[in-house]
């Protein structure tokens, strides 16, 4: 296991490092031109629109060639558009509209990498393996987010978009090159004998067969909607109420420790307790935490309690994680990564929507409460889903894992 998993977790870190710096100069660097609100706003819809329109194309990739192929190619992407980037300012011909070209490439090719990521973790690893990598993983992803967004607290004064292309375009590189050195054993053979989008429209059936199952899993999936409408709705509560930015900036700190501590018990969790009453628990959990949140509104408070938030929120991830590792086929991973993708993408795009109205009516504060009695019903929900029959039709199951 060390063999494979050392170059695998350098890849994940680099790729952490590029992508977060990158992503987060992007922005930064357009708004610093005055007026770039709006362009910069409509860039965020663009990339969340064609995001929506590409998943179910990436989710067939994912199923017909070698997981392996797609992580290096979009790290190849990824340093060849920090390059173009790099180039363009270098020689003084600064574009607002590379830097949306830019972003729009990181954005779906981050997209794609999540998913097929997890399609080879299931694929490269043995079911004995998979809490203790999941473990690791979390661990380096929440460090490396944790350090780009220190780091990014200083260089984004300091830095110009010339010092951050040059980053993500050697970090990207250093990624690709970890990912070429990281062992891989395919585990099936696609048939590429099969049209496209006869695959692509064969999805449906696959949630079709599974249906109590694959709805219990997209009601977990509201802890990432979640997650990012907090993201939206915290600063905005804070900038109504006076608070400063440093809160804030505190408040994504805890959360990420939160996932951290998460990440450093996550092997033993997953080794103590049932996948499914994991996922149970931890959205009724975080559904408590934010009813306490909306209730209380102190920033002291709020932010203690999003490290609670962030474990939970974390611990019900990996748990869904490592269900679908073991019983979902390998061969079907992408899609159903795919399907869920889009659920969760739907609802995430809703919840901005909520937001805006909120703040429009002067009632930011709701949100607290509107978002915890969402994942309090989605909890119940999941709890009526496990009773009665068998939540998973095993006979239906074609994981050749082991």
């Amino acid at each position: 296991m060390k063999s494979r998993t050392i170059p695998y977790l350098l890849a994940r870190f680099f790729d952490g490092i590029s992508s977060g710096m990158f992503m987060m100069a992007l922005p930064w660097i357009m708004l610093l031109e005055e007026g770039m609100g709006f362009f910069v706003a409509i860039t965020a819809l663009v990339c969340t629109s064609l995001s929506f329109v590409f998943t179910p194309f990436f989710a067939t990739m994912i199923d017909r060639h070698s997981r392996k192929t797609i992580l290096i190619l979009m790290q190849l992407a990824q340093a060849t558009t920090a390059l173009m980037v790099f180039i363009t300012y270098y020689n003084d011909l600064q574009s607002h509209w590379v830097l949306a070209f830019a972003q729009l490439i990181f954005w779906l090719s981050n997209d794609l990498a999540w998913s097929c990521n997890n399609a080879f973790t299931q694929e490269n690893y043995r079911q004995s393996e998979y809490a203790k990598i999941s473990s690791y993983q979390e661990v380096v992803m929440q460090v490396t987010t944790l350090g780009a967004g220190a780091m990014g607290i200083i260089l984004l004064e300091h830095w110009s978009m010339l010092e951050f292309a040059f980053l993500a375009t050697f970090a990207s590189f250093l990624s690709g090159l970890c990912y070429i050195a990281t062992p891989y054993t395919r585990q099936f053979s696609p048939s590429l004998k099969e049209a496209f989008f006869k695959q692509l429209v064969a999805s449906k059936g696959i949630f079709a067969k599974q249906k109590r199952f694959y709805t219990f899993l997209a009601l977990s999936c509201l802890s990432y909607p979640v997650l990012t409408f907090l993201v939206k709705l915290v600063p905005i509560y804070f900038a109504e109420q006076d608070i400063s930015g440093s809160w804030f900036a505190t408040w994504k700190m805890s959360y990420g420790l939160g996932a951290l501590l998460s990440g450093f018990l996550i092997a033993r969790l997953l080794a103590r307790y049932n996948h499914e009453n994991a996922m149970v628990f931890s959205i009724l959990a975080m559904a408590i935490i934010l009813i306490l949140m909306g209730s209380y509104l102190s920033p002291t408070l709020i932010i203690l309690l999003t490290i609670v938030l962030g474990f939970f929120n974390s611990y019900n991830r990996i748990a869904r994680t490592n269900k679908m590792h073991h019983v979902i086929a390998m061969e079907e991973r992408g899609r159903v990564e795919g399907g869920l993708k889009l659920f969760s993408t739907l609802v995430q795009s809703l919840s901005y929507v909520v937001i805006a109205l909120l703040s429009y009516l002067q009632l930011t504060a709701l949100g607290f409460i509107i978002i915890g009695i969402v994942l309090l019903v989605a909890g119940v929900m999941m709890l009526q889903l496990k009773k009665g029959s068998d939540l998973l039709d095993l006979s239906l199951v074609s994981n050749k894992s082991s």
